[in-house]
């Protein structure tokens, strides 16, 4: 063959190409990290200096995932991640240390967890850092009720009205809620000690600051600054947390004891029961009201009821809701999100978790509002030996 008519070589076509892939063109890789998972988006930030720093310039995904956590009387200190993207996948954090498998999870933000220690002190970690946060001790309180830990760690309680002491063993601390910024790490936390009142407290407190005249507290939701909270006298407030101090914009009633609104539920030997009621803010900013039905004999969620109880800064008379659009419901954090902007979910579907509920539950954690039937995301079983409880929870990665 005559030099006329040389073929290409491979070392010639590499010549006319970028010589790595760190040569691509930056609006290139951008439009491939936008198109990315939330997971595979994480996987290729780290292939080059150059991907991670085109990375820099591209908001990704957000995705839900469930977290297990081990039991106490386990060697495992790590937690078991499940991301719905990959269903045939299971991811283990790093050694998160003995005192955090001792420890109770009581809220998630993003991948900041609050946890409550066996001496009842509070702390935020971040699962993938291991960034630790501890809070003021329980019993620095400011307000009307003081608290006082013994030796034994126990704990005296007396309000100031009556000057009635009781000593308590341990401290049933409930519903929980928290908020923390990933780059400042400024944060707030919120909880309710039983059925006395509700405390808040501020990166920079040493205390804890009791929020005057609620008390018996059932659930809190925390959404963009504004604390929902429900009681068990019908109480159903709404605070500002934008301000220095919270104020107050809205108080109502709202039933939160499960409803008997149709034949099914008043039907002599009806064979469910409602087992725990919570509240929901839906993108937009209504307030849902979610019973979680389950069978009496088998103690296993069966379906969701679910009513709109505030809108439009007014009370609703318990409209049902056969659904909830192109949202999907993130029971354990309170929350409806867009699912199309949330990698993994489904439109019109309640993610769930119970074993933080002393709850016996199978292995399913979605529920179909409209098929009303329950759907299995991975075999998982959270009453084995390995994993005591789960939580859904809105992983975040901070872009550095």
């Amino acid at each position: 063959m005559g030099k006329g008519h040389e073929t290409s070589s491979p070392k010639r076509l590499r010549r006319d190409t970028p010589n790595s892939w760190s040569e691509l063109p930056l609006d290139l890789l951008t439009s491939v990290f936008e198109r990315l998972s939330f997971a595979n988006f994480h996987r290729a930030k780290f292939v080059c200096s150059f991907w991670h720093s085109a990375s820099r310039q591209i908001i990704p995904k957000q995705t839900s995932w469930l977290i297990l956590f081990p039991r106490d009387n386990d060697n495992n200190n790590s937690c078991t991640l499940f991301n719905p993207e990959e269903k045939h996948k299971l991811y283990k954090t790093k050694d998160l240390g003995e005192e955090f498998a001792k420890s109770l999870c009581k809220a998630t933000y993003g991948s900041w967890l609050l946890m409550r220690d066996p001496r009842f002190n509070l702390y935020i970690l971040n699962i993938f850092t291991r960034e630790r946060i501890n809070l003021p001790p329980v019993e620095s309180q400011l307000g009307m009720t003081k608290m006082e830990r013994t030796i034994d760690d126990c704990f005296r309680i007396s309000h100031d009205h009556n000057m009635i002491s009781r000593e308590y063993i341990g401290l049933y601390i409930g519903s929980c809620v928290f908020w923390i910024d990933e780059k400042t790490k400024d944060y707030i936390v919120i909880w309710g000690l039983g059925r006395w009142y509700v405390v808040y407290s501020k990166k920079g407190d040493t205390s804890w600051n009791q929020i005057p005249d609620i008390s018996d507290c059932i659930h809190l939701v925390y959404k963009d600054h504004k604390l929902y909270f429900s009681g068990y006298k019908c109480d159903f407030r709404i605070f500002d947390f934008s301000r220095e101090t919270p104020q107050q914009t809205f108080q109502g009633i709202v039933i939160m004891q499960g409803l008997i609104l149709n034949r099914r539920h008043g039907q002599p030997g009806y064979p469910y029961c409602t087992v725990s009621t919570k509240l929901v803010v839906t993108v937009n900013g209504d307030v849902l009201k979610v019973d979680r039905i389950w069978e009496r004999k088998t103690r296993i969620c069966r379906f969701f009821d679910v009513y709109k109880v505030y809108s439009s800064e007014s009370l609703k008379n318990y409209e049902k809701v056969e659904s909830l659009g192109d949202e999907a419901m993130l029971l354990d954090l309170g929350i409806t999100v867009l699912a199309n902007d949330i990698d993994g979910l489904k439109r019109n579907c309640i993610y769930f978790s119970g074993s933080h509920e002393n709850i016996i539950h199978d292995d399913k954690f979605i529920f179909d509002i409209e098929t009303q039937k329950m759907e299995r995301v991975h075999k998982l079983d959270c009453s084995s030996d390995q994993l005591s409880s789960a939580r859904w929870f809105l992983p975040s990665f901070t872009q550095t």
